[in-house]
């Protein structure tokens, strides 16, 4: 998600792709060539006989601008702002983790990222498919107060890599910045337009520019918009929330919208790769064509074909240890949003 760019709230996920569709360039659609074969193969990463697909369209025109993707392997350090308890912290680590776990119960994390390797940079080098866990910054002590700005977000980076003990390190290349809030932080926008975003430092503020993400726990503020489907927003009458996998609505709605940022600072890291649309300022990326769709069917306040596990939880993929819910991306050799399936076991 694009700074800027909202998370739309459940009850409206039904009319994103058809609000999107309608507002991008009126052009056919575009679908580019595999690359050579001595390239990851394309075809292998459409979920093997899967034809369970969903919002695919014509009119979506996602475009790659000749800007550089991660086709190293990519290394998240994280800032965890305010006060964390262990466990949220260990389900977070998990999952990111996860994402190159090769040998996690099938439908699996990596499973999901093999969408996200299918883009490539203009020699054709897919996005890498190891994403591992790099160094951690704490902020227990709120450094730049609970109210932040999307600006004093760079400050909060700039602190913890110029910090005097244990600094973060500096990685331009395959680094990716995750800064994390609490519950008790409130951020620019939060609830009523985002629940995280993407973008890059600007050297004028941190003296680099790198790739970062945002991402706030909603589970005191808005876990109807942004922890969604394990809270329900009031004025959707009669849905029930589902129960999460971890037992932490915030943390694990915090999982998907963590995902879907990953996706899209993976495929528009500096927000001249990968977007459809004619305005790099709004781009439309890889994740926002996807949302509100975690399986077959998925669209609206209807999520789609889930497992429901022994324990009542609610999941669509295998972590290393631990299960999550994570919404899909879209896949442009197909031209559909795709991921683990429920209905292919």
């Amino acid at each position: 998600m694009r700074q800027g760019y909202p998370r739309r709230c459940p009850a409206l996920l039904g009319l994103t792709l058809v609000t999107v569709l309608l507002f991008l360039s009126p052009v056919i659609g575009w679908r580019p060539r595999p690359w050579p074969h001595n390239k990851t193969n394309a075809y292998d990463h459409t979920f093997g006989d899967s034809k369970k697909f969903e919002g695919s369209s014509e009119f979506v025109h996602l475009k790659y601008h000749m800007g550089p993707v991660l086709t190293a392997n990519i290394t998240v350090h994280t800032i965890w702002y305010g006060i964390w308890e262990r466990n949220q912290k260990k389900v977070i680590r998990e999952f990111i983790s996860s994402i190159s776990a090769a040998n996690s119960k099938h439908p699996s994390v990596a499973g999901w990222w093999k969408t996200v390797q299918l883009y490539t940079d203009q020699t054709g080098s897919n996005i890498s498919r190891t994403v591992r866990l790099g160094a951690e910054k704490n902020d227990r002590f709120y450094s730049h107060g609970k109210s932040l700005t999307r600006l004093s977000i760079q400050s909060v980076i700039k602190s913890a890599v110029t910090a005097k003990t244990k600094p973060l390190p500096i990685s331009p290349k395959g680094g990716l910045y995750l800064l994390l809030t609490s519950p008790d932080v409130y951020v620019q926008d939060f609830c009523g337009q985002v629940c995280g975003f993407h973008y890059f430092t600007f050297p004028s503020i941190v003296g680099y520019t790198l790739p970062y993400a945002w991402v706030g726990n909603s589970a005191k503020l808005c876990p109807g918009v942004c922890a969604y489907p394990f809270a329900v927003p009031d004025y959707i009458p009669g849905l029930k929330p589902l129960k999460s996998p971890n037992g932490d609505i915030g943390v694990d709605g915090m999982v998907s919208v963590i995902g879907h940022e990953l996706a899209e600072l993976a495929t528009n890291p500096l927000v001249n790769a990968w977007y459809a649309g004619q305005d790099p300022s709004f781009p439309v990326e890889i994740a926002d064509l996807c949302e509100g769709i975690y399986g077959t069917g998925g669209g609206g306040s209807y999520t789609g074909q889930l497992f429901s596990g022994e324990d009542g939880a609610t999941f669509n993929m295998n972590g290393i240890r631990r299960r999550f819910l994570v919404q899909w991306v879209w896949n442009h050799v197909v031209s559909y949003c795709t991921g683990p399936n429920a209905l292919d076991q």
